[in-house]
């Protein structure tokens, strides 16, 4: 599984459920926060028809945590590094905390069955139900030629 594929679900995920998932797996590490968390900017770029020039959209809050395991033998000094957008300190370290534990070999498989995969389906299940739900108010306009 790529980082980046696991970030992604951790930092699209709400705090509350991702809290309430990672709490049933039952893994209790203990870390230390290396840096942050830290609430700063972030520049979001853009570009036109997603093929043109880039251009800076604009700055959005971002919230970042680095923590490093530290009860472990194999795992000890182990960083993960977590990212979201937002004023959220808790869900940067969660995922920093997620992060570092699923770079351990003997926690990586459970952390992808028991919580990315579950979450990344819930994911999904909503972007279904948001896009049905447009599909619903959908307007289709068609123009009326003249005869002559």
């Amino acid at each position: 599984m790529s980082s980046a594929r696991r970030q992604r679900i951790l930092a699209l995920t709400p705090r509350e459920r991702l809290t309430e998932h990672w709490t049933r797996l039952g893994i209790t590490p203990t870390y230390r926060c290396v840096r942050g968390p830290e609430i700063g900017m972030a520049m979001v770029r853009g570009r036109m028809g997603g093929t043109g020039s880039a251009f800076n959209l604009g700055e959005m809050t971002l919230t970042r945590a680095s923590v490093a395991l530290t009860d472990d033998a194999i795992a000890e000094g182990a960083l993960g590094h977590g990212w979201v957008k937002g004023r959220d300190p808790r869900h940067a370290e969660l995922i920093a905390l997620v992060d570092a534990c699923a770079k351990q070999g003997h926690w990586e498989a459970v952390i992808e069955e028991g919580l990315v995969a579950p979450l990344e389906a819930a994911l999904n299940d909503e972007h279904d139900e948001r896009g049905r739900h447009a599909a619903a108010t959908r307007v289709d306009f068609f123009t009326m030629v003249r005869g002559e």
